[in-house]
């Protein structure tokens, strides 16, 4: 695990943070931090690794140590991919905090049998909490709804609807545009959605290390489709930052969005960056 050359800043803003509403921090990649008012914390996805280069290489900087992390309620995956369960990445919050780890069944299963969490950190089995689309979670001052998204790269995606008192966020993980967003978008009234957007690139086959045209995010099309059938109030486009060949300008979805109705408003965050509901 390469460490973090921005010391432990970004776990202490956390922590110390104080938000009115709900406060977010972007983790790079496709992670969040967000906090509430009463304090309760949420980790999405947070992901520290550096890829598995020369086939993919990290383009941003490590931006914490997760070991430093030592307020979290609970840490949520949207699915199995590395940069989304990765055990150097989450176990030690789980380990600092004694927080849950709440992911549907092939991210468990990489956390339990492929990593074997429990066998490299301080982690015990009962703070692995399976959970499937439908199911509603009551997490401190948040109510989490797991829900069905589209993501054909992923064996078991789901995403995250997460309802506070003053606000609401969707998290789809790397989905593309779904089927049931228009159904959440009458179910729930979406504040800020944050949706996977990237360019298409050329990575190294697996096997034979021979680029291979690559698509894993949604394009500017199909960012702005899902937005408007979310009917989002604010975009927050990310992952277009994280690997090399597959980087993209998220500015460029201005243009694509302008002559609908919905996103109301493109928010561009880097990473480190933090932003209200």
């Amino acid at each position: 695990m390469t460490r973090s050359d921005w010391g432990d800043w970004l776990p202490r803003a956390v922590a110390e943070a104080d938000p009115e509403t709900v406060s977010l921090w972007y983790l790079g990649c496709n992670g969040f931090a967000i906090k509430g008012r009463d304090g309760t914390v949420l980790w999405i996805d947070p992901y520290v690794g550096t890829g598995d280069p020369p086939r993919t290489v990290r383009m941003i900087p490590v931006p914490f140590d997760p070991e430093d992390v030592d307020v979290a309620d609970a840490v949520l995956a949207t699915h199995e991919h590395t940069d989304h369960v990765h055990g150097p990445s989450q176990a030690p919050i789980l380990a600092n905090t004694g927080c849950e780890f709440l992911a549907p069944d092939d991210s468990l299963s990489v956390a339990r049998e492929e990593e074997a969490w429990t066998d490299g950190w301080d982690v015990d089995d009962d703070q692995f909490t399976a959970v499937r689309e439908g199911d509603e979670l009551r997490i401190g001052e948040f109510t989490v709804h797991v829900v069905e998204t589209h993501d054909a790269d992923a064996t078991h995606p789901v995403g995250y609807v997460i309802d506070h008192p003053t606000g609401t966020v969707f998290h789809a993980g790397d989905s593309k545009p779904s089927p049931t967003f228009p159904s959440l978008a009458d179910e729930h009234d979406i504040d800020l959605g944050i949706l996977a957007f990237g360019s298409v690139g050329t990575i190294p086959d697996k096997e034979t290390g021979e680029p291979v045209r690559t698509k894993w995010y949604s394009d500017e099309n199909e960012a702005i489709a899902a937005a408007r059938d979310l009917e989002l109030d604010r975009l927050v486009p990310t992952h277009w930052d994280m690997w090399k060949g597959l980087t993209a300008d998220p500015t460029a979805l201005h243009e694509h969005a302008r002559s609908f109705e919905y996103p109301k408003r493109l928010e561009i965050v880097e990473i480190g960056d933090r932003i209200e509901l």
